[in-house]
């Protein structure tokens, strides 16, 4: 092998010195200070029904000013995100967290009172605004805030509202990553005992050894039901917070907020679940398929992203190296969208990626941007599994996507999850599809095909079933605090529905392990993913149509996930209208496919 790649990333390029960087100390001061400045500028913008040019010229001054010191708290936050992520026991870093998210709070109410300010500019004058050169580039975000403010509570209300949650909403968050650092799971591995974190647990629970992955499933299991009750505070005051804060404002669905967040219509989302429903009857024979290869009656939840063994397999695999991952990757991204191969091969060069598989690192993958030095980096434990490989993959799409958008303005950069999912999804097909052109053994194919449709299953099953709890659970919450036995019981319903029944063990503490549910920013993580995985397989198909061509079409794309809402971005790139269940259909129609050849190729 011509080149290794080192699987731990470079963070001292951005701040020297980690949770106790001299340089982020003084970032963190000049933030501080330019913070306090702003609520005076925002109060001296002018309103009323006609602006004149020199009026024009304080707002763009001042969102210019607004806008840098957002990207610079940006900075920060990433970079100590990263700093917990990569060790759940840096103290030091969980208070430079607590920090950030003071001065954030204090950037909110900036924010609130500039969307008050907005409001004292008549409808015409503010079109007006908006049409101004200096000003049109983020005229999409600027007129999106002044809506929303319109229908929150009075200013000094909201300003209250988002100081508690520092250290209540917020705090509750972070104290789930408390309680998961503290878990420990023990696994017997040649001859020792191993306590295992939740992150690597995770990676072992994919063991093509299915007596292996029983053992730890259910060990995994009596870990979360061990630290339940703390887990069901956690969630029951995240959960009501919302409701509280929710009601003052008058809003009685508790979508509204994350529609609004991934600036998508309720219609959308109805004809996707819609679509979803009438297609998951051909996902059924792939599950009993599986099932009859592993020798079982029913599939365990464990089984779900395990590979189907193969005739005469011993269930073993070769592990797959980080260098060898990273050079696949390259070489995929570069049979589609050279621009993207290249990206990847800087971000590998610069270490921009954590993927080595060590204890005391927070469970999951993310990718993050530092906008001020135009870089990101991709939190992952790379196990050396093919879900790895996709899980890289996954996350250099995010990262591309920032790459491509870097020299728009700050607000302009701003695109919902439901599109960011698109481009991390979207770099999984382009590199599986190319991986599928060139496997030539029936049994490599199947292998490759059986990958695809393990995401398929999750983004319309696994994440149907959260997005069924987390509805339920807050109309059930309503009424109060839920006990630990109910929120397994939701979760139980919700994987029945979302299975259509097929699996003989389901995963009840669930909502305990996974931490998309405890992420205070954006609720209902989950629906964005099946959103990104469907657009981004429509988006291919009309890749492969255009060939060459498309590369550039689909950086227009990424680049205006900024700056418009969902529906008008597929309208303009694809010329199709989301409200309808047809797009979705066809997209469902196009992934199903992999589905009737897998089972063509292991009849």
């Amino acid at each position: 092998m011509s080149r290794s790649y080192v699987p731990t990333w470079d963070l001292d390029v951005i701040f020297p010195g980690g949770s106790r960087s001299p340089a982020l100390a003084r970032h963190l001061e000049s933030v501080a200070a330019d913070i306090q400045a702003l609520p005076a500028l925002v109060e001296a913008l002018p309103g009323g029904t006609e602006l004149q040019h020199a009026d024009v010229a304080a707002w763009h001054e001042t969102l210019e000013r607004l806008q840098d010191v957002s990207s610079r708290l940006r900075e920060a936050s990433a970079f100590v995100g990263c700093l917990t992520a990569q060790d759940v026991k840096d103290q030091e870093a969980r208070l430079l967290a607590g920090r950030i998210r003071q001065l954030g709070a204090q950037l909110d109410a900036v924010y609130i009172a500039l969307g008050q300010r907005m409001l004292a500019v008549s409808d015409a004058a503010w079109q007006a605004v908006l049409r101004d050169p200096r000003l049109a580039p983020i005229a999409f975000p600027l007129d999106e805030m002044r809506r929303h403010v319109a229908d929150r509570l009075p200013p000094d209300e909201e300003t209250l509202a988002s100081a508690l949650a520092v250290d209540g909403y917020h705090g509750w968050g972070e104290m789930y990553d408390v309680l998961v650092g503290r878990i420990a799971i023990p696994f017997e591995e040649d001859g020792q005992t191993r306590l295992l974190s939740v992150g690597q647990a995770a990676h072992r629970l994919e063991d093509p050894d299915r007596s292996v992955r029983v053992e730890l499933f259910a060990r995994w299991e009596r870990a979360w039901a061990e630290q339940a009750e703390l887990f069901a505070t956690v969630l029951n005051h995240l959960a009501g917070f919302r409701l509280n804060l929710y009601r003052r404002r008058g809003w009685h669905d508790v979508l509204k907020e994350p529609l609004e967040i991934n600036r998508m219509s309720p219609e959308t989302l109805e004809a996707m679940w819609a679509a979803v429903e009438s297609r998951k009857e051909r996902l059924l024979p792939y599950l009993e398929r599986k099932a009859r290869l592993m020798g079982v009656d029913g599939l365990s939840w464990h089984d779900l992203v395990a590979p189907s063994p193969r005739p005469g397999d011993t269930g073993a695999r070769a592990s797959i190296t980080y260098t060898e991952a990273a050079e696949f990757v390259v070489e995929q991204f570069g049979r589609f969208i050279p621009e993207m191969a290249s990206f990847a091969l800087q971000a590998f060069e610069r270490r921009w990626v954590e993927a080595e598989d060590r204890p005391g690192k927070q469970p999951g993958g993310f990718c993050t941007t530092f906008p001020v030095s135009r870089q990101s980096r991709i939190f992952m434990t790379f196990g050396g599994t093919p879900d790895g490989v996709r899980t890289l993959a996954h996350e250099l799409g995010h990262a591309f996507h920032q790459h491509v958008m870097h020299d728009l303005p700050a607000l302009a950069q701003r695109y919902p999850m439901s599109l960011a999912e698109t481009a991390s999804t979207f770099a999984e097909l382009v590199m599986d599809e190319a991986a599928l052109g060139h496997a030539s053994d029936p049994w490599e194919r199947a292998a490759l095909l059986e990958e695809k449709i393990q995401r398929l299953i999750s983004f319309c099953m696994n994440i149907h079933a959260r997005f069924l709890f987390e509805k339920a659970m807050y109309e059930a919450r309503q009424a109060g605090p839920l006990s630990v036995q109910t929120l397994n019981e939701l979760m139980l319903q919700a994987q029945r529905q979302a299975y259509r029944g097929a699996l003989s063990q389901y995963h009840p503490h669930f909502w305990a392990s996974k931490l998309h549910f405890y992420i205070t920013r954006t609720p209902f993580y989950n629906f964005p993913y099946t959103f990104g995985f469907l657009f981004s397989n429509g988006v291919y198909v009309r890749a492969r149509a255009d060939g060459p061509r498309f590369a550039e079409r689909y950086v227009a794309l990424l680049r205006d996930t900024g700056r418009m809402t969902v529906e008008e971005l597929a309208h303009r790139h694809l010329g199709v209208d989301l409200r309808q269940t047809s797009f979705w259909e066809a997209s469902l129609d196009s992934a199903l496919a992999d589905v009737d050849a897998w089972l063509a190729l292991t009849g």
